[in-house]
């Protein structure tokens, strides 16, 4: 392999018990210098179906796996991951383009989600039910227990690519299902050598390394896996139209879907308006704004607007923008040159149809700078989709209930926050905002891996965070019982 990437597992695609050639190979480029990271290789559809078999024949072998085998495997990758924790940050730059301190974050929330699966092993479990409520079930015993799905394909977006995949194979594997990863085409390395640890820690462990397994690709291999009738659950992250499609391709079978957002983030009256200013700083550009659940909509109470663009104004002049390889930069360049001109074209768009440009919006060394819009109408891409790029859009209301009911009008419902210093108003933006997640004083991004996690609306079906994700790749299986057909003296 050349490049800037130097191969630390076995070449080819994890299918089976071995590694066995791709179909062909593609490269992987350095999003901010265009040079080769590496030679990746390419699955097929055929690869799938082979994958989705293997998986199939190991159902029941995966399902009577001991839990002591399933924790030992999920802890022993985390030390793995752990131990080459620099390694992985260093590859996840070159692959994705993002910041160094973003990376860094990734491979932390990583391990967190490696081992608290490994934890929630020992809480799988279920429940006896009094059934005696009823007369014809006196003499009765019940009890539930939660059975794997079966087969698990798990399909992963390019932004965050280790951290995405480890919220899908960690929970299955805990559930006791198979799995099949397929990456997103432009970031397919460290999934690749996450998944070489958990099959050489499941193999450590006494599992078989097939429980695992990895094929890359494009449409043709994600058809193939996601409309195979033998897949217990597919869990998909991406975006909302791609999520759409495999919902409608692949019933009756389950379908999880984590997909995109606009997240607003709210600033009342009585807001600190040093700290919402600085959220939006943080959590708009972080990851260069690729991030399903960054800053894109601020909506501003209008008699403090006036007071938060100057602040936010003051925060702007601190971001350092550049090569993604130093721990300094916040914002680099997009995933590829297509990604770029889209998000340049619809802040073009907004200003088109009447917004004001208040800051960036201009490509300087192949990277889009931080851009701040003011006043985009409300039925522009840039602020009724999803931007996926350092782009944020501020817009003012009268009050408190018109920016609630302004967050709401949008078809996605991901994550949302609010900045107020009135427990009144938290609450109230709690039981109104249509999300997933409510965050009072905190970015919309923030994430804790062992919450529950998802979206409403377009943004999505089922959550992650490993005893969510366990809870939706199990099934309760009801055990009724008549100790005794004898009838009484």
């Amino acid at each position: 392999m050349t490049g800037l990437h130097v191969l630390t597992h076995p070449s080819g695609l994890p299918i089976g018990e071995e590694w066995v050639p791709g179909a062909s190979t593609a490269p992987v480029r350095f999003p901010f210098t265009g040079e080769l990271v590496a030679e990746a290789p390419v699955g097929s559809s055929v690869l799938a179906t082979r994958a989705v078999s293997y998986a199939a024949g190991l159902r029941e072998r995966a399902a009577s796996l001991p839990s002591h085998v399933r924790r030992r495997a999920l802890a022993a990758a985390a030390d793995a991951v752990a131990a080459q924790r620099a390694e992985f940050e260093q590859l996840l730059v070159l692959e994705t383009g993002k910041p160094l301190v973003d990376c860094r974050v990734e491979v932390e929330r990583t391990l967190l989600t490696l081992t608290t699966a490994a934890e929630e092993v020992a809480r799988l479990h279920g429940e006896t039910v009094p059934l005696d409520l009823l007369p014809s079930g006196e003499g009765l015993i019940g009890f539930w227990v939660r059975r794997p799905i079966g087969v698990v394909v798990g399909i992963a977006g390019y932004n965050y690519p280790l951290l995405l995949a480890s919220h899908k194979v960690a929970p299955a594997l805990a559930a006791g299902c198979p799995v099949v990863l397929k990456p997103a085409p432009q970031t397919p390395l460290t999934t690749l050598w996450l998944v070489h640890l958990l099959r050489e820690a499941l193999a450590a462990a006494g599992g078989p390394r097939g429980l695992v397994q990895l094929v890359t690709g494009g449409v043709d291999v994600g058809m193939a896996l996601t409309t195979d009738r033998r897949v217990g659950a597919v869990s998909f992250t991406g975006s909302a139209a791609v999520g759409h499609r495999i919902a409608r391709d692949a019933a009756p079978t389950k379908v999880l879907l984590e997909l995109g957002s606009n997240s607003a983030l709210v600033v009342v009256e009585d807001a600190d308006i040093d700290a919402a200013a600085d959220a939006v700083v943080r959590g708009g550009y972080y990851a260069s704004g690729q991030a399903c659940i960054s800053v894109q909509r601020v909506v501003v109470v209008e008699r403090v607007r006036d007071a938060f663009l100057g602040a936010l104004g003051r925060r702007l002049a601190e971001i350092v923008v550049g090569d993604p390889r130093s721990p300094e930069t916040r914002v680099s360049a997009l995933i590829d040159d297509p990604t770029t001109a889209r998000v340049r074209g619809w802040v073009e768009s907004a200003v088109s149809a009447g917004a004001t440009l208040v800051q960036g919006g201009e490509v300087r060394d192949g990277v889009l700078q931080p851009t701040v819009l003011l006043d985009v109408p409300v039925g522009e891409p840039a602020w009724a989709e999803e931007v996926f790029g350092p782009v944020v859009a501020v817009r003012s209301v009268p009050s408190v209930d018109d920016a609630l009911d302004l967050v709401n009008e949008s078809r996605y419902g991901l994550h949302a926050s609010v900045f107020t210093t009135s427990l009144e108003t938290a609450f109230r933006a709690i039981e109104r905002i249509e999300t997933g997640g409510v965050v009072v004083n905190e970015v919309p991004g923030f994430r804790s891996d062992v919450m529950p996690y998802g979206g409403v609306k377009d943004s999505g079906a089922g959550r992650e965070g490993p005893r969510f994700a366990i809870e939706e790749l199990t099934v309760t299986r009801m055990a009724i019982i008549r100790p005794s057909t004898r009838t009484r003296p």
